[in-house]
């Protein structure tokens, strides 16, 4: 997806803007209603220069009883355009905040299917800029702007014609000089956007700098970088003022241009306009309405033209929704009814080869194969990158084998349903991530149904009870952005709890205990005991010493299985990688 692209205003973008469309179907009659109301609203606002322009002239022969007609008529057409604005201003506003209502739940829903690999390869800020910038600009366009531009539409052709009606000889004149200036208007307008556009990507650059600096605070403040970092959005700060300055002065620019075309336009008119009165061609009162219509119609012009280059400007932030609505996805099913019947555990990897899709030449797994039977604990050990995280993201399914297969119970776990089959799996990692809410939402993640009782249950089981209870809100204390108010053996337990809570068939540990101090360990390793208990478990390793118990140990290195046995019979391999690990960890221990 590509921000700093720019969209031309075509017909392959008009048609990315119609498929939208199809979000206003649901609304589609009061929105209807809102067009009737518009196209009554601009057709009354046509009606007010004539009526005017038949008051001066009533005043100029002291016709008390027509000027008091004529007012009575403004009155209740001025009644009537409030109440059309009123209906159509209120239909709108509903129809736009349903339209975007719905349009962000699909994008995020869709956002939400899409593999892993895109979301390494795509920035958290980028999405977010998806669901608010783009989707708020498209709504504009699909309703408000809409609205606009038809309008200005009425207004400018009913305008027109009612200028003929008034005077031919002026409107012609009138009608000579708009080709030149809108040549000129759009021409500047252009180049207005232009730096319009260059301000928006600096402002993007420098909430990059914000959004990266914030979510690495602790690094920021760890390496004393806070005076890098504010000299870093300094500068950036620097260049979207210098580009605003020039755009503002652009911008003063423009709008004298505009002011010198339609007071120049003006002027000529009631210039000319008044030796017509002079010679008898038209009345005082003909000449006001016709300057009125003059400018009804200017500023229509003015208006449409800024429309269009919204739609213009929208044009890419159609491109960028349509591409994600259009991007596949996995299959996930939101609302899962039936739970299917609980896997026993038994795990198979056979042959099992994986590269990335970011570095397809770089082979991670090699031909990996081996066997665990329900109940079983089998631990992963390696050097780093070796291929133990890969590993677990292909049990999780966050990818797929090139080659070989993944079977489950003896069913390759592609014959699964996504939802249904990660339903079956927990997973402890290394850096627990906790949502920005209390102890208790994150614990009841792993099971968004279960009663506060089994929540309880599942922290005591975690070892988590002890130090919920003495915070001052237990379960309902809040534990900060990505659990940043808690230790990392707090975090632990909480992600215990609630992978207990999910009561899983088969339960993966990604070296869950390698940042923990001693005391912290203990609990946690207890915890795992219980949570292991009777269940398929897979354990990446990085403390040996944690998996002196498990059923079978396995040592990969390049992504090949280089040892099999128990921590016994490994360390009985002379000259053996797990055996030189293990007197590496003690060496340094």
């Amino acid at each position: 997806m590509e921000d700093n692209k720019k969209k031309r205003f075509d017909l392959k973008g008009l048609k990315n803007l119609v498929k939208l469309y199809k979000y206003l179907k649901p609304h589609s009659l009061k929105f209807g209603i809102g067009l009737v109301f518009l196209a009554l609203s601009s057709g009354v606002a046509l009606i007010i220069p004539a009526l005017l322009g038949n008051l001066v002239d009533a005043s100029k022969e002291a016709d008390i009883e027509t000027i008091n007609k004529i007012g009575y008529n403004l009155m209740f057409v001025f009644l009537a355009q409030a109440i059309f604005s009123y209906f159509r201003i209120a239909l709108f506003v509903e129809v736009t905040e349903k339209f975007l209502s719905d349009i962000r739940k699909d994008v995020y829903s869709k956002i939400l299917t899409f593999k892993m690999d895109f979301f390494v390869q795509t920035r958290v800020g980028e999405l977010s800029s998806r669901i608010s910038s783009d989707i708020t600009k498209l709504q504009e366009v699909l309703t408000t702007t809409s609205a606009q531009l038809i309008r200005q539409v009425i207004i400018i052709f009913g305008g027109i014609i009612l200028l003929l009606f008034t005077s031919v000889k002026l409107t012609l004149i009138l009608l000579s000089t708009v080709p030149l200036m809108a040549l000129l208007a759009w021409a500047f307008g252009r180049y207005i956007r232009k730096m319009s556009k260059d301000l928006q990507d600096k402002l993007a650059e420098s909430n990059i700098v914000v959004e990266e600096t914030l979510q690495g605070i602790m690094n920021v403040k760890a390496f004393a970088n806070e005076g890098y970092e504010s000299k870093r959005y300094a500068h950036s700060i620097v260049e979207i003022l210098d580009k605003a300055v020039r755009g503002g002065k652009a911008r003063g620019a423009f709008a004298s241009f505009i002011i010198l075309c339609l007071f120049g336009a003006v002027v000529f008119l009631m210039w000319y306009g008044t030796k017509m009165v002079n010679t008898g061609e038209i009345s005082i009162g003909v000449m006001f309405q016709y300057l009125l219509y003059s400018l009804f119609i200017g500023g229509s012009i003015s208006g449409a033209a800024e429309v269009l280059g919204t739609v213009q400007k929208t044009i890419g932030s159609s491109e960028r929704i349509i591409e994600i609505l259009n991007t596949e996805g996995e299959i996930i099913n939101f609302e899962p009814k039936n739970k299917i019947k609980k896997f026993e555990g038994d795990l198979i990897f056979k042959d099992v080869v994986f590269s990335y899709e970011s570095n397809p030449d770089q082979r991670v797994l090699k031909g990996i194969s081996f066997e665990i039977k329900k109940g079983e604990k089998l631990a992963i050990v390696g050097p780093s990158g070796a291929g133990k995280s890969t590993i677990v993201n292909l049990i999780l399914r966050f990818y797929n084998p090139e080659s070989g297969s993944i079977l489950i119970d003896g069913k390759n776990i592609k014959e699964h349903a996504l939802t249904d089959y990660r339903n079956q799996l927990a997973v402890v990692p290394q850096d627990v991530f906790l949502f920005g809410g209390s102890i208790l939402d994150n614990i009841k993640y792993g099971n968004t149904d279960a009663s506060f009782e089994e929540v309880v249950n599942a922290a005591k089981a975690a070892n988590a009870f002890e130090f919920i209870d003495k915070t001052p809100q237990k379960f309902d204390t809040l534990v900060g952005e990505r659990g940043i108010k808690l230790s990392g053996g707090q975090k632990q337990r909480i992600a215990i709890a609630r992978a207990i809570l999910k009561d899983p068939a088969i339960l993966v540990l990604d070296e869950a205990t390698s940042a923990l101090d001693s005391e912290s360990e203990m609990l946690v390793q207890e915890a795992f005991e219980r949570l292991m208990n009777g269940r398929t478990s897979v354990i990446i390793a990085h403390r040996l010493s944690t998996i002196k118990n498990a059923d079978k140990i396995i040592v990969i290195d390049a992504g090949k299985i280089i040892e099999v046995g128990t921590h016994d019979e490994l360390l009985a391999i002379d000259n053996g990688l797990y055996k030189k690990l293990s007197r590496l960890q003690y060496q340094f221990a």
